[in-house]
């Protein structure tokens, strides 16, 4: 479903993905417009699949998550099968926190979460346990610079 996207909605949008948890008055107070129009312009943006899930953002350091390892995986197999299995390993683990194929030399890169070294190598020797990788490189990161889940929406339309 395709939905066009205005100035408000683009405000409306943008207060969500900085705080989702406002009360509809306050996103109304903050994008210039009352109560109904903004829950029926985020109805509809729902509708669209613009919205999608909503949730809460934890501090994974707090909870004792510090090491975020970023894996660089090259495989020799593409068959369906073993492409069902492998992203099956993954949908599996919740040390995964995102996982993409890629193009070009390397074929997934995954961000993985865990709380030390050695959960990440419990990870590393169950992965390879269930589906079978041609070269496994693993880089820590020593310090998050920027995340973010807030999209760049003054171009959307």
């Amino acid at each position: 479903m395709s939905v066009r996207i205005d100035d408000t909605d683009r405000k409306i949008l943008a207060e969500l993905q900085r705080d989702a948890s406002q009360s509809l008055d306050e996103i109304a107070a903050r994008v210039g417009s009352s109560k109904t129009p903004v829950w029926n312009r985020i109805r509809k943006l729902k509708g669209a699949g613009v919205i999608g899930q909503q949730t809460v953002l934890l501090d994974a350091e707090a909870l004792g998550f510090e090491a975020t390892f970023f894996v660089l995986i090259r495989t020799s197999e593409h068959e369906a099968e073993w492409q069902q299995k492998f992203l099956k390993a993954l949908r599996d683990r919740p040390e995964v926190q995102e996982a993409h194929r890629l193009a070009g030399d390397i074929d997934y890169i995954l961000k993985v979460r865990v709380k030390n070294a050695r959960a990440y190598d419990a990870f590393y020797q169950a992965l390879i346990s269930e589906v079978r990788v041609h070269n496994v490189t693993a880089l820590l990161s020593m310090e998050e610079i920027k995340s973010t889940t807030m999209l760049p929406l003054k171009s959307v339309g």
